[in-house]
């Protein structure tokens, strides 16, 4: 005969309004202690009726963990999520203390220096070097590491990025949709040797020193929902090289409307080009300008990321004329693929993340 155990039960998990109101302030918290962050998300994703092995992965705890702090929540309230008292050594260091670590890797500095080390930590707040380590991961503090943020200051980035995502979206019939820059600046630099090519267990190899041939400018309209450019080769970057660009472009879509997606650069905006877009002939070209700041916005930018990548970063080229017939080959092949571009990102999912990135 043969008895099979039945499966324990989840401890059922509910919370009164004051009880989600803390749990939700802890689990946001930057300052509190990570395990209580743990605990906090634990018991409101409990709440919401999952089981303890969907939450484990979420909360980065053990399926034994949640229904640990699932039980204890249900029989004491937030007071059991508390740790409780341990046997053996006492704790050296108050809650008071470990708060002024916090405080000061957060909102101060080393004098003379940037940034915070561990030691350099542990000798101004007067708390032992491994403790201070110790907190710094517990609450996942990185003072060696920074990052980059970009906030467009433009007033109507809310309205741009509506106008620019629907285009990508939601295109207007019988009509292009264009985005449309210019990689300027793009250099014709030669190695002083001859490349060594890739063997076996021998990658590739350059010379680290070059000799310069000069710039060109590239103008590309990427038409996104077929995989389609227009490029130009220039030599200069001003608002007539771009209005003659846009007369290429024109020609190359002789009927309906255009809309342009363009940044704000000065040589888009000029009086030069203001009177030329004027002219009656070119009025079905519409322009969009994106949000200050926001070059991301520009799908064009992709093309260039390739361009960087598969031609300029490793190329080699002995004169201007030999870096423009390599672009424009490059550009040749990705017209021959046609693959469009799809944007996948709401708009309202877009201005909702831009709101909550630098996360304070």
């Amino acid at each position: 005969m043969v008895c099979w155990a039945m499966p324990r039960r989840a401890t059922v998990v509910t919370v009164n309004a004051e009880e989600r109101r803390v749990l939700e302030e802890w689990a946001a918290s930057r300052t509190e202690p990570y395990r209580k962050v743990q605990r906090a998300r634990t018991i409101l994703l409990a709440a919401e009726g999952k089981d303890s092995t969907a939450i484990a992965p979420e909360v980065d705890l053990s399926r034994r963990m949640v229904g640990l702090w699932r039980r204890r929540f249900a029989e004491a309230g937030l007071d059991g999520l508390a740790d409780l008292p341990r046997s053996g050594r006492p704790r050296v260091y108050s809650d008071s203390e470990r708060l002024r670590v916090i405080e000061t890797a957060c909102t101060a500095t080393p004098p003379g220096e940037t940034h915070w080390s561990v030691r350099r930590l542990a000798t101004a707040t007067g708390i032992g070097k491994n403790t201070v380590h110790r907190i710094l991961q517990e609450n996942r503090l990185k003072p060696h590491r920074v990052g980059t943020f970009s906030q467009s200051p433009d007033p109507n980035f809310v309205a741009k990025v509506i106008d620019v995502v629907g285009l990508y979206t939601n295109p207007p019939e019988n009509a292009v949709v264009l985005c449309v820059d210019e990689k300027t600046q793009v250099q014709a630099l030669d190695r002083t040797q001859p490349m060594l090519p890739m063997r076996p267990d021998q990658i590739e190899r350059q010379t680290h020193d070059y000799k310069r041939h000069g710039t060109v400018q590239l103008y590309a309209a990427l038409e996104i929902h077929a995989g389609r450019v227009t490029p130009r080769i220039e030599e200069r970057h001003r608002s007539r090289e771009f209005i003659a660009f846009m007369k290429q472009v024109a020609r190359a879509y002789p009927k309906g409307k255009i809309h342009v997606i363009l940044d704000n650069v000065s040589t888009h905006r000029s009086d030069e080009v203001q009177t030329w877009h004027a002219q009656r002939r070119n009025r079905r070209i519409v322009f969009h300008f994106i949000p200050t700041y926001s070059s991301w916005l520009n799908l064009v930018e992709v093309l260039f990321s390739l361009v960087q990548t598969k031609v300029i970063r490793r190329g080699t080229f002995p004169s201007k004329e030999d870096l423009t017939t390599k672009l424009l080959a490059y550009i040749k092949r990705f017209n021959d693929e046609k693959r469009p571009f799809y944007w996948t990102k709401a708009a309202a999912d877009i201005v909702r993340s831009y709101n909550s990135r630098t996360r304070h």
